[in-house]
């Protein structure tokens, strides 16, 4: 990881996809050991965020999600 002249830290990406969130950005978003991070697309960029927690007791239903359900999942489903 390195500083660029134009204030970016730069990072590279494994063979397995996969980057490592510098030290000066952990600091920054205050990001800890266990903290989800979410990623905003917008055009070419791409924006790190800390992902907001959901509120205590809060159970994501998702059953409305079906936009990439496929026939294995249904088949799963069944069994």
């Amino acid at each position: 990881m390195f500083l660029t002249s134009v204030g970016m830290i730069v990072g590279k990406i494994t063979s397995k996809s996969q980057t490592t969130v510098p030290l000066a950005v952990r600091r920054a978003l205050r990001i800890e050991l266990g903290d989800e991070i979410a990623w905003e697309i917008e055009g070419e960029r791409a924006y790190v965020v800390k992902a907001p927690r959901p509120a205590a007791g809060f159970a994501p239903d998702f059953s409305q999600f079906t936009e990439w359900a496929d026939e294995l999942d249904t088949d799963y489903d069944r069994l």
